[in-house]
Formats: structure tokens, C-alpha cells, sequence
């Protein structure tokens, strides 16, 4: 019977050069991650969450900190992370080193397909004609690499990774980067979230993941009027998820009204609301974060 073999098993050069030029990229990302103190993915595995506000005001709550931040939009089809930040292209430019990505009024370095695209341009995959689905995993991942790989980040504390939905993204994302330090899974109360996610933190278990904590967003209504929070959802999704993986909650973001009003226009909602208790929930997200060692 016929074995087939993985890159890491081929001991020879080929004529083709694909093993030389798989070999050559991933130790281009190494290097460029050299430089970043902490990569930490913001995923899922399950969408309208509000991964990607979690992600913007995340950001902005470590630059807040005197942080050198970066953050990679992985949503390649519904890019978002960038807008979120204020940033809008396209802009990119690039030198002798790589992609140079823009930054926010604060100085968070983004990067995000929504600044190579039309505003309304739907992605589309330069492919053999037919058979799509083949190209399209290979296609995605090598998009992801080259926004880990060949942008410029320079030295920065941290690097957020907004990982789109599906357990098959968080699977790309640790093929790329198998030592991880860390991963915030973001979930909401409700019972569907809770067994989607399940599903992420299992994969996250089986892949030896260091680090993983759950930020259980929309976790009440912060009344705007009466100041105090409420409950938004029926049942207690995150609290039952946390305590039958033993994965701890890192956070609990209430819902607001101007939450994702804000974060949507360009300016995270932690910016310019710097107290109560949403803003309590990201620095206390924010210090964990800062305690977790580099990637090696």
C-alpha cells in the first residue's frame, strides 16, 4: 500500500521546489514572530458572537496599556477588524521588508482584507475554472500566512489573530503556528453558542493549546438608564460551558447599546467609555494577557 508522505518526512530536494518554497515561507514566519513578544487568536467557532468588537476593543484596551499592538483580520470573507479600528484603504504600502500595515489614531498596526478590496467587492479566488472547493482551503490558508509572514509588523507586545468561524479556521491557524500561546474563545450565554463552542474548546484540548481562556460576551444588558446590568439571555451557557471543559472565563462583557454602535463607526467603545463595567472587563482581560510568555 502506497504511504503518502507530509513536507516534514521529505528529506530531498524536489524538482519541482515546492518542499524548498514550504520550507522557505514557514521559516519567513518564524522570523517575522520572532519579533512579537505574544500572539493570541480571538476565535469561536461559532459567528454573531461579536468576535471582532471583542477583538477591536481588546486592542485598544492593550495600546491603552502603553502596548505595542498588532492585529490580523482572518475573516477573509467578511473582513471587518480594520473598519473597526478606524482604518479604512486602500492603504497599503510596502518596502524592501514587507507589506507595511496602517495603524489606527492610536498606533494599532491592522491588517485586514478589507483594505485590498472594492467596498462592496466580494472575494473571489483566482482558481482553475472548476472544482473551487479543491484550491479554496489552500488558497485561504496561504492568504492567512502571507498576513502573519510578510507584513512588517516590527516589534510588537502583542499580535491578535481575529479567527473567522469554523473549528476548520482554528485548525489553519495552528497548522501555521503549532506553539500558540494563546487563545481567547469567545461565547455568549445562549445554549447554541455553548455547544458550538464546545467544539472549538475540544479541538483546542487535542491540540495541546497552552493558554485558553473564555471571554463570555453580552453576559447582561447594561442599562444605560438605570446603570445597572440585567440579564439578556435565558440560561447560563458560558458558566455550564466553563465548568464541563475546566476552561476558566477570562471575562464577562455586558451588552450595550452603544457597544457595538461605536465600534462599528471606527472609535471601540473602551476609548472613549475608559470606566464602568465594560471597560473593568477588558483590563482584567487585558492584565491575563499580559502575564503569558512569548512564542517560542
Amino acid at each position: 500500500m502506497r504511504k503518502f508522505r507530509t513536507y516534514s518526512e521529505v528529506d530531498h530536494s524536489t524538482g519541482s521546489e515546492l518542499l524548498e518554497q514550504v520550507l522557505e515561507q514557514r521559516a519567513r514566519l518564524a522570523k517575522r514572530l520572532a519579533s512579537v513578544g505574544t500572539v493570541v487568536a480571538v476565535a469561536s467557532g461559532k459567528g454573531g458572537v461579536g468576535k471582532s468588537a471583542v477583538t477591536a476593543n481588546l486592542a485598544s484596551c492593550l495600546r491603552s496599556r502603553g502596548l505595542r499592538v498588532g492585529a490580523v483580520d482572518g475573516d477573509l470573507n467578511g473582513p471587518s477588524l480594520a473598519r473597526m479600528l478606524g482604518v479604512r484603504g486602500p492603504l497599503l504600502e510596502g518596502d524592501g521588508d514587507g507589506v507595511i500595515p496602517p495603524a489606527d489614531a492610536a498606533g494599532i498596526s491592522v491588517i485586514s482584507m478589507e483594505l485590498l478590496q472594492e467596498e462592496d467587492a466580494p472575494l473571489r479566488w483566482r482558481d482553475p475554472g472548476s472544482d473551487t472547493f479543491i484550491w479554496q482551503s489552500t488558497m485561504e490558508t496561504t492568504a492567512l500566512r502571507e498576513f502573519l509572514g510578510d507584513v512588517a509588523w516590527g516589534d510588537l507586545d502583542v499580535l491578535l489573530i481575529d479567527v473567522p468561524p469554523g473549528t476548520d479556521k482554528i485548525s489553519r491557524l495552528l497548522e501555521l503556528i503549532p506553539d500558540l500561546p494563546a487563545v481567547l474563545v469567545v461565547t455568549t450565554p445562549s445554549e447554541m453558542a455553548r455547544s458550538v463552542v464546545a467544539r472549538s474548546l475540544r479541538l483546542l484540548r487535542e491540540a495541546d493549546v497552552g493558554t485558553v481562556g473564555l471571554v463570555a460576551n453580552m453576559s447582561g444588558y447594561w442599562c444605560p438608564d438605570c446603570d445597572r446590568i440585567q440579564p439578556l439571555f435565558p440560561g447560563e451557557g458560558a458558566q455550564r460551558l466553563s465548568e464541563a471543559t475546566g476552561v476558566p472565563i477570562w471575562a464577562e462583557i455586558p451588552f450595550h447599546p452603544s457597544f457595538s454602535l461605536e465600534t462599528d463607526r471606527g472609535h471601540p467603545f473602551v476609548t472613549g467609555h475608559p470606566e464602568g463595567p465594560i471597560a473593568e472587563a477588558f483590563t482584567a482581560l487585558a492584565e491575563r494577557l499580559e502575564g503569558i510568555g512569548s512564542t517560542p
